[in-house]
């Protein structure tokens, strides 16, 4: 047999081993971090949807009934403020 036989790995630095371990890190951390966003965007959409749907309905009626718009307003700032900071 005149084929070398490879085991399937290969030798590395200390810096060479320190880089890609530093590289693993920073792409976990990055994953979690795209992961955290895409949940705030997910829970920010759903919040807003809500209010557009109940917004197009009726199109033909001029005028929106919204008793304590002020307060519920207020409220909605409130839970959108806790998605963003969350």
């Amino acid at each position: 047999m005149d084929e070398i036989f490879d085991f399937g790995f290969t030798a590395v630095t200390e810096e060479e081993l320190e880089v890609v371990q530093k590289a693993s890190a920073e792409a976990e951390t990055a994953s979690a971090s795209v992961a955290t966003t895409q949940d705030k965007l997910d829970k920010l959409f759903n919040a807003v949807q809500p209010l557009l749907t109940n917004l197009k309905k009726n199109p033909e009626k001029n005028y929106i009934y919204w008793p304590n718009r002020l307060d519920k307003v207020e409220q909605f700032e409130d839970y959108i403020q806790e998605i963003y900071k969350g």
